[in-house]
């Protein structure tokens, strides 16, 4: 029994910890992690894990645990023994697990479609990192499909709120979205949306010299630029960013570029995780950190949870459409796997149109 933990401090260093065996108290469930994906956004989580307490949901085992974390990821995994009468042997659950070879739960607010850990560590987390659906409960479950949601379904749910919140402030009287890290699954997500909403603005993908050939190919924006070429957007028009790589240089190039016709910035990768967050240019005042969870939280008290459900589940599954036709995955080996590419992916080595699953064994 292992499992994946990372060096708060230094975050391209990781580890494998061997774990003890748990046993089981009252109302507590045994699940086995079968797969998840790991993508940019789990080093995101781990760039925040303080400030935004990711670090607590999966306490490390072994030595110096101040000093180790464990990056939460999305994924799939089954009860092999339970202690709960609400939840048997046999369910498979997704959501919150950590790369590992097991989760204890603790199952409450148990219904036919999901449930909520009601670990005591947890109990202070946002609630819907807490929550677990019941696949096997859901119409027309199909775990051919399980790859594509463990990558892109949180991802694109962000695309849906970032959409939302542009077009919800009516573009922020803008005539062209920029879209920076337009690599980027979030971005793409976005982008779909952005081409699928006839009122949306012109969209322009800003992106790396290697990712500009695949950018282009999956027809997500209107034009497509280098961050070398930035300048050639057109200034004259009134812009808002949605930012996803937190690359400060591109940011404060843009926004001296834009002057006045930076209408608003919508902060919300760390692609750059390791670049300074702050530089000169940069229009403070009209900037804002975008934080998915609070705005699903705002949007289900104003629409109402099946609200939400219905109107970001028919976003998703039109964004993830698009982007399966060109998406490769590529099959990790357990957490042993996961060691040998995790450097890569702190350092953005991995392919644009790649997303990684780690497969678990017995």
């Amino acid at each position: 029994m292992q499992e994946f933990q990372t060096n708060k401090a230094n975050l391209t260093q990781a580890r494998l910890q061997e774990t003890p065996v748990h046993t089981l108290g009252d109302g507590e469930v045994r699940v086995k992690v079968d797969r998840f994906a790991f993508t940019a956004n789990n080093i995101t989580y781990a760039v925040m894990g303080d400030q935004l307490r990711y670090w607590q949901f999966f306490p490390p085992n072994g030595d110096e645990p101040e000093k180790w974390g464990i990056i939460p990821v999305w994924g799939f995994g089954d009860v092999i023994e339970s202690n709960s009468d609400a939840l048997p042997v046999g369910e498979r659950l997704f959501g919150y697990f950590p790369p590992a070879n097991e989760l204890i739960v603790t199952p409450k607010r148990v219904t036919q479609s999901s449930l909520l850990d009601g670990s005591a560590h947890r109990a202070e987390l946002p609630p819907g990192y807490n929550l677990y659906q019941r696949v096997n409960h859901e119409r027309g479950y199909d775990r051919a499909h399980d790859d594509q949601r463990m990558l892109l379904f949180v991802l694109h749910l962000t695309s849906f709120c970032l959409h939302d919140l542009l077009n919800s402030n009516d573009w922020f009287g803008a005539e062209q979205v920029v879209i920076i890290s337009a690599s980027s699954k979030t971005s793409i997500g976005l982008a779909y949306g952005l081409t699928d909403d006839k009122d949306a603005p012109h969209i322009i993908g800003l992106t790396s010299n290697r990712h500009i050939d695949f950018v282009k190919s999956i027809d997500a924006y209107d034009s497509v630029l280098s961050y070398d070429t930035l300048e050639q957007i057109d200034a004259t028009k009134p812009t808002v960013i949605v930012d996803m790589s937190a690359n400060t240089d591109v940011l404060s190039r843009l926004h001296r570029h834009l002057g006045d016709n930076m209408r608003y910035t919508s902060n919300v990768g760390l692609t750059h995780w390791d670049e300074p967050r702050h530089a000169e240019g940069i229009i403070q005042e009209r900037s804002q950190q975008f934080f998915a969870p609070s705005h699903v939280q705002q949007r289900m008290k104003e629409w109402g949870p099946e609200e939400f459900n219905k109107r970001s589940m028919q976003y998703i599954m039109n964004s993830t459409a698009k982007t399966s036709a060109w998406l490769k995955i590529q099959e990790l080996d357990g957490v042993n796997g996961l060691l040998e590419v995790y450097k890569d992916i702190c350092e953005g080595k991995i392919a644009a149109d790649e997303g990684l699953v780690v497969v678990m064994g017995d």
